[in-house]
């Protein structure tokens, strides 16, 4: 299985409209962050979770050729709003995706985009998506994925756990009964917004604790913040790093 972090950034990317800070101005590539997805192989098919504002942007970089699942954490703009996107997709294969996601996700993503799933000929628009309500693990590709609820501030959200890899993006809190499916992790990706504290996501210190109660054996922070320079880095203990864009890991 190989993970690539197709965007580490937060909702409003980095750099951020109008600001001249340090880390928007920073030459490093690293600091260049689109707004959070990550991209996952499993028997030669590419399972994509989200689809960010940036997907177009990220697909051309990452030289995608299809999509053959997608999976949905919640419908905030910045991991929803690039869903049209995959109409490029449908153009060259003519295939329509299984689409998974919460029963709430898919409720909501279906009244806010309904051309996505129903198709709207009289304009020449074709369904991409199939929807599957998903709450209990499931098999895909040869690899087994957990729907993890957590919390992200007063919203519900869903993290997906993919073998002994685990996506937790956006997320303030990691309820008990949720912990006990995240044991024995090898890689925990895990929102960690910026160095000070928001109600709605987890910062570096948040993220931190989260790290030590599992102790996966490799813990990447992603959804970062323009307040969170890529250098920074040195003051995470070891087996913990920031993600960036086209970040990718093999398992």
């Amino acid at each position: 299985m190989k993970i690539t972090i197709l965007g580490s950034g937060t909702s409003t990317g980095v750099p951020m409209v109008g600001c001249h800070c340090q880390v928007c101005g920073s030459s490093d590539p690293r600091d260049k962050r689109t707004r959070a997805s990550i991209l996952v192989e499993s028997c030669g098919q590419r399972i994509l979770v989200d689809t960010s504002t940036d997907l177009r942007m990220q697909a051309l970089r990452e030289g995608i050729p299809q999509i053959d699942a997608v999976l949905l954490t919640h419908t905030h703009a910045d991991h929803i709003h690039g869903i049209d996107d995959l109409r490029g997709f449908h153009f060259i294969h003519r295939r329509v995706i299984p689409c998974y996601a919460s029963q709430e996700t898919i409720d909501q993503v279906r009244s806010n985009f309904s051309y996505i799933f129903e198709g709207l000929h009289s304009e020449g628009y074709w369904p991409l998506l199939e929807a599957f309500p998903v709450a209990d693990p499931f098999d895909l590709f040869g690899c087994r994925v957990t729907p993890v609820p957590i919390r992200h501030g007063s919203f519900l959200s869903t993290g997906y756990r993919f073998d002994n890899a685990a996506y937790l993006t956006d997320c303030s809190e990691i309820p008990e009964q949720s912990l006990a499916l995240l044991q024995g992790l090898d890689l925990m990706i895990i929102d960690g917004l910026r160095f000070s504290p928001h109600p709605n996501h987890f910062n570096v210190e948040g993220a931190l604790k989260i790290s030590e109660i599992l102790k996966p054996r490799r813990t990447v922070l992603t959804h970062l913040t323009h307040e969170v320079h890529h250098s920074d880095a040195a003051r995470l203990p070891q087996g913990v790093e920031f993600a960036y864009d086209g970040m990718t890991v093999e398992l």
